[in-house]
């Protein structure tokens, strides 16, 4: 068998690398695929399980509503990568912890969330990166202007 030319050789192997370089991308969700920038909420809960996973991080809240019942909530971050550099840690957010989210629902309206902005007891407020800036959904604020 003869050996392949050294331009083709290049070129499948950069085939071969855009591919496996496409994979992590495939894997990775858009904002709109998933939450409804139409469906945004805010609601103040309690902590009950942080899971610090790739390639975002959850962070399961128990919302108290004015009947008294009870929901649970899932609401997704950034990379833990991402949380990281903004503050947040695998030990901020304690089960227990009451915090305010801020984010946008998802569009099967179950009780999970694309979260944008989290508030802590102290008054402290964290971007949470589940998108980056450019993605996030516009306030409804902006989208009246």
């Amino acid at each position: 068998m003869k050996p392949m030319p050294r331009k083709l050789s290049a070129v499948v192997a950069g085939v071969a690398l855009l591919l496996l370089a496409a994979v992590p991308l495939l894997a990775h969700h858009a904002f709109a695929s998933e939450f409804d920038a139409k469906k945004p909420v805010k609601f103040k809960g309690t902590v009950t399980k942080m899971e610090w996973i790739n390639p975002h991080a959850w962070i399961h809240v128990s919302v108290k509503k004015p009947d008294g019942t009870v929901e649970e909530w899932m609401v997704e971050a950034g990379t833990p990568n991402t949380l990281l550099r903004r503050g947040l840690t695998k030990d901020s957010l304690k089960a227990g912890t009451e915090i305010v989210v801020d984010g946008y629902q998802s569009k099967d309206g179950s009780l999970r969330a694309n979260g944008r902005d989290l508030t802590l007891p102290n008054g402290q407020t964290l971007f949470l990166g589940g998108t980056s800036p450019a993605e996030r959904a516009p306030d409804e604020d902006k989208s009246k202007k």
